[in-house]
């Protein structure tokens, strides 16, 4: 990957990165993903590029940009030029290259299968031609006992052998795991990161990978970003998109970021077949994903059964004509959608069980991180409004908040409408 910028990613940059080494939190003045989307398909119908915005006769294109963001804006944001060669300085001293959309070297996989939803910069370290190349994502809860963590390097050492890539998220637990057992086995790995590429670049046990073109490691957010549980979930989708099937290994119930990027698989994105593991105790957040479509793991024990899984494909989403299920007296299980192979398929679900405790130890971190901000919000606000803060889901946002009311650490303001919510310890002047 070259380190050059083009025009294009510059002024992609420009609009929407911090370029501020360090800084947690975005400026407010950064344009959203939703209002880049925006602007870049008003571009698009218009035959123009992002580094048109650029050029010295940009005056007129910025002023029929301002129907959609306010051209003031847009040109403080333009202007910070200064700022983005220290920030391509810096990322340049620690092999950090950036492409954008606009790139004809932008993942194909992320372009094809997530369209104007594909982030609109994408950082990295390693070689880049490994995030075209599909393969195996894995991916689960970060507090899990030492047996899971044996099994899920088995399941890094066995996509290595297939020489197929391993997907996954980088955090500490099931990710880690999946990965270690790939590189030690001397596979190609792909880590998608939510926070601190620059720190993971820098890393001394990744170096020699990253060189080797054995590991690339990348995230949408900016290289020294820290974490924040918006991106942490939101980076999910990432993850299944450069893969060729996904496996669950371990999840929370409703909870996590885990369960969210199966969820949204499951019913929304359907990119890739997603699996949960089959063996041992499974616990109640993966039999609950096998009631949404998951199909149970089959246990590959070769590098050709492995294979095989990697081959089933999706088959489009189709909804039943005409099927209202507020007047449906039964409810049918859902099915996934994609075939497999009979042969692929687990004897039955009692599949010699690992020997080990229930695997689905509280991990609750990212909610932790959830409890912290909420309880620094200044006035009430909607559960909508909470998830545009977070970048997540309205029903997640409603799932935590109603978890903080019952803890005593939120308090629902129903003399409203909509109704909003705020810490307990705030007087209101919605009282």
């Amino acid at each position: 990957m070259s380190m050059s910028l083009s025009p294009n990613t510059q002024a992609i940059l420009l609009l929407t990165a911090p370029l501020i080494a360090g800084r947690s939190e975005p400026s407010s003045d950064l344009l959203t993903p939703g209002e880049y989307k925006r602007l870049a398909r008003f571009l698009r119908d218009k035959q123009r590029q992002p580094a048109d915005l650029l050029a010295p006769d940009a005056r007129e294109l910025l002023g029929e940009c301002q129907q959609l963001i306010d051209s003031d804006r847009l040109k403080s944001l333009l202007a910070r030029g200064f700022l983005l060669s220290q920030a391509i300085e810096r990322w340049q001293a620690r092999a950090i290259w950036v492409v954008s959309r606009a790139d004809a070297e932008y993942p194909r996989r992320l372009k094809a299968r997530l369209k104007d939803d594909a982030p609109p910069v994408l950082y990295g370290c390693g070689e880049a031609a490994i995030l075209d190349t599909g393969g195996l994502a894995v991916v689960g809860s970060r507090n899990v006992d030492d047996a899971l963590i044996e099994y899920t390097e088995g399941i890094g050492r066995l996509t290595a052998k297939a020489r197929r890539t391993l997907v996954s998220g980088g955090a500490r637990g099931i990710d880690q795991a999946a990965m270690r057992g790939a590189l030690e086995a001397g596979g190609k790995v792909v880590g998608v990161l939510a926070d601190n590429l620059e720190r993971a670049a820098l890393n001394r046990e990744h170096r020699n990978l990253l060189m080797d073109g054995q590991l690339v490691l990348i995230s949408p957010y900016d290289p020294s970003a820290g974490f924040n549980v918006g991106n942490v979930m939101q980076r999910n989708k990432l993850i299944y998109a450069l893969a060729d099937a996904a496996l669950v290994v371990s999840s929370d119930y409703e909870k996590g970021g885990t369960w969210a990027g199966a969820v949204e698989q499951l019913e929304k994105l359907r990119l890739v077949p997603v699996y949960v593991r089959s063996n041992g105790k499974t616990g109640k957040g993966l039999d609950a994903l096998r009631r949404k479509g998951a199909l149970p793991w089959p246990n590959p024990e070769t590098p050709e059964a492995l294979s095989e899984v990697l081959a089933v494909e999706v088959s489009p989403r189709k909804a039943a004509p005409g099927q209202n299920e507020l007047f449906s007296s039964v409810r049918e299980e859902p099915k996934p959608a994609y075939e497999i192979p009979q042969s692929l398929l687990p004897i039955n679900d009692s599949c010699p069980p690992l020997s080990m405790e229930s695997p689905l130890a509280p991990a609750d971190e990212q909610f932790a991180k959830v409890r912290e901000l909420l309880g620094k919000m200044k006035t009430p606000k909607t559960d909508a409004e909470v998830a545009a803060d977070l970048h997540v889901s309205k029903s997640q946002a409603k799932e935590w908040l109603q978890r903080l009311v019952k803890e005593g650490v939120m308090k629902k303001h129903t003399k409203t409408k909509p109704v909003r919510y705020g810490p307990k310890s705030q007087r209101s002047l919605l009282e």
